[in-house]
């Protein structure tokens, strides 16, 4: 957070909807999911975990000016 791309990263956890980085437990949540019987029918897919930066980059206040 303090390298030359910190302030990005801020700019993002701040305008992200959850408004906070997430954390290894909730990382180790989606894998535990993958792992286990209730994700047996789960295969090819990309889970994006990013509290919603993507969504507000392309579409909300994180959007590029045009």
């Amino acid at each position: 957070m303090n390298g030359p791309r910190g302030e990005g990263y801020r700019r993002m956890i701040d305008g992200s909807p959850v408004g906070r980085a997430g954390t290894a437990d909730e990382v180790a949540n989606v894998a535990e999911l993958l792992m286990s019987d209730k994700g047996s029918f789960i295969s090819g897919s990309d889970f994006l975990m990013d509290a919603g930066v993507t969504a507000s980059y392309w579409y909300g206040d994180l959007a590029p000016e045009k």
